[in-house]
């Protein structure tokens, strides 16, 4: 191997990685800090044990609960397509805080009509951001009296699976929060008239 194929070789690792060596996205755009890139990923994952909890019902996977509980959400039946509905929604909008550290959260995809390879408004895009972190904030505050204050029926082991899939999602509000700030400080450095 040659010098400068030694060298390539040895700058898109260091491309790759942050300051202590751990790996990084190659989709994270360069001057996101390694935290952020970390929080928009625990908030883009933070839905996933409950998706999958709500996905198990919806299919008729037993999880625990009593068949009252089953009743009430009526599942599996006409109830499964909201399950699905809602899980769905909720991971896609949790998908979208990857935005906020990859390139399609400053210039919108080409393959969007009207405004394809338009630049991303900050204000629309930290707006949305912040609207998002207050109501999933909320809802994970919701969730926390929810757990210490709800009467389902099931099995010991059954609420401790409700209680332990939805747990997680008790980050997404200060995970996308905190990468909101940095989206707007990272897109409005140098440009503060421009917004």
């Amino acid at each position: 191997m040659s010098t400068t194929a030694a060298g390539n070789a040895t700058g898109i690792h260091a491309a790759s990685t942050n300051l202590t060596g751990a790996a990084r996205s190659p989709k994270t755009l360069p001057g996101v800090p390694r935290w952020a890139e970390l929080a928009a990923q625990a908030a883009a994952w933070a839905n996933v044990p409950s998706g999958l909890w709500r996905l198990a019902i919806a299919v008729g996977i037993p999880v625990g609960l009593a068949q009252v509980e089953y009743d009430r959400m009526h599942a599996p039946g006409w109830g499964s397509f909201y399950l699905l509905f809602l899980t769905a929604l909720s991971e896609g909008l949790a998908l979208l805080t990857l935005g906020l550290i990859r390139q399609w959260g400053e210039t919108w995809p080409r393959f969007i009509p009207f405004v394809g390879g338009r630049p991303v408004s900050v204000k629309v895009a930290t707006g949305l951001g912040a609207f998002g972190a207050v109501a999933t904030t909320i809802y994970g505050a919701a969730f926390i009296y929810s757990t210490f204050h709800a009467d389902m029926e099931g099995a010991r082991w059954a609420i401790w699976l409700l209680n332990a899939t939805y747990a997680p999602m008790i980050l997404w509000g200060p995970a996308l929060g905190a990468v909101t700030v940095h989206y707007y400080q990272r897109r409005t450095r140098g440009a503060r008239g421009e917004l």
